[in-house]
């Protein structure tokens, strides 16, 4: 399974401030006699999206889905729907499941989310996808589905498979409360390669180290006999799995050891009690965060939370509120810089300290740490930009900024940019807008929500799929974003 890495006044109070429609999109690929297919997993977070009244005390609310598979500009599948919560009293998540018979080839999967109760707020995903069950018929697999849920279910659903409802795993991430891993994933054509000769499935989980290198730390095997389609449906504990990122590999392998076919996935966990546990025999005499007190540990915490894994935010986020632990709080420190250069943990922790608080001066706004914002973050996390764009009094447009690297050893990209904007027009709150860096805000129509006081003037007229508007006058975002 893969990742796609998205009133009325009296209603005011159910709607969050500043969340903006947050939702999963992931897919996988499978094989069938007729045709190869792929399977698209929507989940959208009910507490991003907007609730109306329906009934007494009861609440709903409505997306707009529309899922394009593309070929260059040409369209070969596509659905358009509306999605409906349940009427709840409270937010209530909504997963649904598409399937689009495909030729084997490339294609690209484009899906736009509307929320319905709150028209402006749409969110866009695109994903390259290759189907590849192609002649000669080797051993074959389907990609990795991760599930979040299963359950052996007689029903007919879209959901069910081979008996057995499944639910895709959102973000392809694992929370603190999840303990198993569990997945889905299809064999094919072993009859054709083996006789009767048992055959080896190995599966086990990698973790994935900041240098790109990898280490096996969870390994399974089950033996199996050759079919034409052999189903797995298989868990993994994972209590003990710490927070950072993961492959889950799935192997088949002859009885000789020769390796026929394999997949994987990636996936990220979050496990804050188990790192801090870890951390809590971190040695502290004569070190430096004992010089440290409440204020100057909790100001620490906070600067270093832009780079770390995106899984040990929530372990900051404890650490933070737990005020009186003050032990824990120096113990997770000391280990963090330790870490990062054992011999000069000091030396590191100053020297980061150093840029945190000019970080933190430079777009200070009134809300928060400077380095807390958005602007601050990126900073934190990549560095100086190689060169800075800024525009303040453009026509129709909020003040906004375009940032410029010209490599990105984050990622090792060229030309990476990203686009901040000031849609309150308060001081110093920029937002994240759009960003071409992987795995940052990826908005293709950043260039409609950053001129929104225009909606008549978009390219093409259309909201749902249009990326861009006209071309106008002092209307100069698109040109300095592509030329710089």
């Amino acid at each position: 399974m893969k990742r796609v890495y998205l009133l009325c006044l009296a209603c005011l109070f159910f709607l969050p401030a500043s969340r903006a429609l947050d939702a999963s999109v992931t897919y996988a690929t499978f094989k069938s006699p007729q045709q190869p297919y792929i399977e698209v997993y929507l989940h959208v977070l009910g507490g991003s999206v907007v609730k109306l009244p329906v009934a007494d005390s009861l609440f709903q609310s409505k997306v707009e889905v529309l899922m394009l598979l593309k070929q260059g500009e040409n369209i070969v599948k596509f659905d358009k729907y509306v999605l409906n919560s349940p009427a709840s009293k409270k937010s209530i998540n909504m997963y649904d499941l598409k399937r689009f018979g495909l030729a084997n080839g490339v294609y690209t999967l484009e899906v736009t989310v509307k929320d319905l109760n709150r028209p402006e707020d749409i969110k866009t995903y695109r994903e390259e996808v290759e189907i590849n069950f192609a002649e000669p018929e080797g051993v074959m697999q389907s990609d990795i589905q991760l599930l979040a849920d299963f359950r052996a279910e007689k029903e007919v659903s879209p959901a069910v498979k081979n008996g057995y409802y499944l639910e895709a795993l959102p973000f392809n991430f694992y929370h603190k409360k999840i303990s198993k891993l569990v997945f889905y994933n299809e064999i094919y054509n072993v009859d054709k390669v083996l006789d009767e000769e048992p055959y080896l499935v190995r599966y086990y989980v990698e973790s994935v180290k900041g240098n790109g290198t990898t280490e096996t730390v969870k390994i399974g095997n089950k033996k199996r006999t050759p079919q034409p389609v052999t189903v797995f449906l298989l868990q993994m504990d994972i209590s003990d799995l710490p927070s950072g990122n993961y492959n889950l590999v799935v192997e088949t392998r002859k009885r000789s050891g020769e390796e026929m076919s394999r997949k994987q996935i990636f996936f990220q966990r979050s496990n804050p009690y188990l790192d801090l546990e870890k951390a809590k025999d971190a040695p502290l005499e004569e070190t430096f965060v004992e010089r440290l007190d409440a204020q100057a540990l909790r100001y620490s915490l906070k600067a270093i939370a832009p780079i770390v894994e995106d899984t040990d935010s929530e372990t900051i986020n404890i650490l933070v509120a737990d005020r009186d632990n003050l032990d824990r709080q120096r113990r997770y420190l000391y280990t963090f810089w330790i870490s990062r250069r054992p011999n000069e943990p000091e030396k590191a922790y100053d020297e980061y300290m150093e840029v945190a608080r000019a970080v933190d001066k430079l777009y200070d706004s009134g809300f928060g740490y400077g380095f807390e914002s958005d602007r601050g973050r990126a900073f934190m996390r990549y560095g100086k930009p190689d060169d800075i764009v800024t525009v303040l009094d453009e026509p129709l447009a909020p003040p906004y900024e375009i940032w410029v690297y010209y490599y990105f050893p984050y990622t090792k990209q060229t030309n990476v940019k990203f686009l901040f904007y000031n849609p309150t027009l308060a001081a110093g709150q920029y937002e994240l807008l759009h960003s071409t860096a992987r795995g940052e805000e990826f908005n293709p129509q950043w260039e409609l929500e950053l001129y929104r006081d225009a909606p008549d003037e978009i390219e093409g007229d259309d909201y749902i799929s249009g990326t861009q508007m006209q071309d106008r006058f002092h209307r100069n975002a698109r040109r300095y974003f592509n030329d710089f």
